[in-house]
């Protein structure tokens, strides 16, 4: 049977639709939805995101002003990338079954629903504006960082090694299915990432993704560091910044590459991409410091502050991988080129910072 509520193109979200979903959400009394505007929002690679406004009759009971709707890319192959690789599944997923057990602040889903057949899917989500849109190329500020990696502790601490999370299919089993083809094709990505940028990348920075295949081999087999939900992609694209006005200091979007790992996959991978190599360098210590007191704070145990940071120093290669990876798996652009650049750019010059190839080689 079809779901009146899955509808996988932005355009046809008409008033009775919108009507019909908010009231489903239980937050739309006896009026109904008149009219909306619907325009295009946020930065992202493989899905299309966009905010409507509406109009009510009647009594509009706790609906909201605006929404912010997301759905599968229009692009063919940002689409086939979301679908390939499970993001759409994971990220509606997430909304459904694990957003409510964090302490990170996300939006509300008044939708959620996919096909897991075709991969459409409809997630509409309540609007945080006012806030302030992170934006990967411009960087952050250390203040912003310290923000954010505050966040980050509110995501890891609630399910550190919880092992009830390593039994979710479409959070385990299906996304280790892609692993092989993976690994079997990073190696062309990887050709094809040196054509593309030819004469453009750094060679020492260059050598750091040749050796990458077998270096992640090596960390995604290591188990001696705790285990958590990871969001994957924790990059400022992905942040909203003074939400609801300042109501809150951040809230943390796009769910797509929601993972079980290390958790300082997200901290290096986030001031790799956010911050620009000095400055990264001059207070990456203090930020990493900020973040583990964050974890202590919330009751984690058995995980010293050199644990901590002989894991940021390790996990770097996420970052090298993310660039690399994305940058042939989604529709090229002028800021996508600019962005997938910086990013790996960013974690290769932590990566021979902090020697990070050695904890995996030899």
């Amino acid at each position: 049977m079809t779901n009146p509520l899955i509808v996988a193109d932005a355009a046809k979200i008409d008033a009775a639709w919108m009507t019909m979903a908010l009231r489903a959400a239980g937050v739309l009394g006896g009026g109904r939805v008149t009219g909306l505007t619907r325009k295009p929002v946020g930065n992202g690679l493989v899905a299309d995101s966009y905010r409507f406004e509406m109009t009510y009759d009647g009594d509009a009971g706790d609906a909201p002003p605006s929404v912010v709707g997301k759905f599968p890319a229009s692009d063919p192959a940002s689409r086939k990338s979301g679908s390939e690789h499970v993001l759409y599944l994971r990220e509606v997923s997430f909304y459904r079954e694990l957003a409510a057990t964090l302490e990170i602040h996300t939006p509300r889903a008044y939708v959620a629903e996919v096909d897991p057949e075709t991969d459409d899917f409809t997630l509409l989500l309540a609007d945080l504006a006012p806030a302030r849109q992170g934006d990967q190329l411009a960087g952050c500020s250390v203040a912003d960082a310290h923000v954010a990696l505050r966040e980050a502790a509110m995501l890891h601490a609630p399910r550190w090694g919880d092992a009830s999370i390593e039994s979710i299919d479409w959070l385990v089993a299906r996304p280790a299915q892609l692993t092989p083809l993976v690994d079997s094709a990073l190696p062309t990505i990887i050709g094809m990432f040196k054509d593309r940028y030819a004469g453009i990348l750094e060679p020492e920075y260059i050598d750091l993704i040749d050796r990458l295949p077998a270096a992640l081999v090596a960390s995604r087999e290591d188990r001696t560091a705790p285990r958590t939900l990871i969001h994957g992609d924790f990059r400022l694209d992905n942040v909203l910044f003074d939400v609801y006005g300042g109501a809150r200091p951040m809230a943390t979007l796009d769910w797509q590459t929601l993972a079980i790992g290390p958790a300082l996959t997200d901290v290096a991978y986030f001031l790799s991409a956010g911050l620009d190599p000095d400055v990264r360098r001059a207070h990456e210590v203090e930020l990493v410091r900020g973040y583990h007191a964050g974890l202590l704070t919330r009751g984690i145990t058995g995980y010293g502050w050199d644990d901590c940071w002989r894991d940021y120093r390790r996990y770097t290669l996420h970052g090298i991988m993310m660039g690399v990876f994305s940058a042939l798996s989604v529709e090229r652009t002028e800021r996508g080129d600019a962005l997938f650049l910086k990013m790996t750019r960013g974690a290769c010059a932590q990566a021979l910072d902090h020697d990070s190839f050695a904890f995996w080689e030899g």
